[in-house]
């Protein structure tokens, strides 16, 4: 039995001022992360006195090209883009089974095929609340939400952990590369960077890691495939190509510019990025040398940033010795072991998510059949 989603939700329609916002309860489109990946930090706020409100357990969608799949659960109030729909449950709706069935890519492939426009389509909100979606009573509602939220909680566990691993990481190299505590009873001497420890020398990026820019998928690329595409956001989409073989860092080249992110397996880097086509050092070295770079001198004065590969070549940099880059690599290669494969257990936790989901709203599949989710 179906009914409409008219039925279960609303398009909310308040206004909050902007001057009450700040960069982290700001939600415009590009902060929202495809593929359901949530939001990031927002990069700036609008001109405008007001804006579209929100408040937590809102589930917010990106309204333009409904096909990059852009959904997030509001955990706190604020405000966004008239671009985000902001769909509020109804009284006995369970907010979070909301945003589950609107995560179905059901859902999105629903929206896309009624979306309105070819170069920048956008979703048609008359269409939407018609989507037709189960007629579940509020327990079910709850049941299926927590199954689902259970392997959410892990996957945000993941990641919570991988950011520890991640900063423990900047501080060693920090303390190697920046503070010099390892050498600080050697000798140092002048350099136009200040004092380093002998030994070293002042070179580029450029001597370290070549760059560059990503490219577009060919048109034979399939839609589904094993291999990552990664853009200035991150991962974007999968396709059954690959420009880099591992390990392989990846800079944003547009919107949100820089931002290294450091892989261990093949992917496609998109034309929104820039990535090492060949590494000259010790890698994850290399990466953390790119993560020191004050990427926002690169922007200039154009309305829409882009960077440029050559411009990072050429900062200049403290270059240590080969045996000391490598030593710093094996000493940090456990921690990103234990990131990559902590990565592919959400990468597994999330397809099982996505199995589950429109299984447990068709009702081809009974919350009671998969045992207790929440031990995980």
């Amino acid at each position: 039995m179906t009914q409409t989603l008219s039925n279960l939700c609303a398009f909310a329609d308040g206004r909050v001022t902007v001057a009450d916002l700040d960069l982290d309860s700001y939600i415009s489109t590009e902060n929202m992360l495809p593929n359901k990946e949530g939001i990031t930090r927002s990069a700036g706020l609008p001109t405008v006195t007001q804006t579209q409100a929100y408040r937590a357990e809102d589930v917010l969608v990106s309204n333009i090209r409904p096909y990059f799949r852009k959904i997030w659960f509001a955990d706190r109030d604020g405000g966004c883009s008239n671009d985000v729909l902001v769909l509020r449950a109804k009284e006995n709706v369970y907010p979070n089974f909301l945003y589950y069935l609107l995560s179905d890519d059901n859902f999105f492939d629903y929206t896309t095929a009624t979306a309105k426009g070819t170069k920048m389509p956008r979703g048609d909100k008359s269409a939407i609340m018609r989507y037709e979606v189960p007629n579940f009573p509020l327990d079910i509602q709850i049941r299926i939400a927590d199954t689902l939220s259970a392997l959410d909680a892990r996957i945000a566990e993941n990641r919570a952990i991988n950011h520890n691993f991640e900063q423990m990481a900047q501080a060693i190299f920090k303390s190697w590369f920046v503070d010099f505590e390892p050498f600080a009873d050697g000798e140092f001497i002048d350099s136009e960077l200040g004092e380093i420890p002998s030994g070293w020398h002042i070179g580029k990026v450029g001597d370290v890691v070549r760059l560059s820019r990503g490219h577009d998928l060919p048109i034979s690329a399939t839609v589904e495939g094993n291999y990552p595409v990664v853009g200035s956001k991150g991962i974007i989409a999968f396709h059954n190509v690959f420009t880099s073989t591992a390990p392989v860092i990846i800079l944003g080249r547009s919107g949100n510019i820089g931002l290294p992110r450091y892989y261990n397996h093949d992917c496609w880097a998109h034309n929104t990025s820039i990535y090492s086509k060949e590494l000259l050092a010790a890698p994850i070295w290399v990466y953390f040398v790119l993560c020191q770079i004050d990427y926002s001198v690169f922007k200039g004065g154009s309305a829409v940033p882009t960077l440029n590969r050559n411009h990072v070549e050429s900062w200049r940099i403290a270059i240590p010795p080969e045996k000391t880059q490598n030593e710093f690599h094996e000493a940090i290669a456990p921690l990103f072991f234990m990131r990559d494969a902590l990565e592919q257990e959400s990468k597994h936790l999330a397809e099982l998510r996505d199995t589950l989901l429109p299984r447990l709203m068709s009702g081809e599949l009974s919350v009671a059949d998969l045992g207790d989710f929440a031990q995980l």
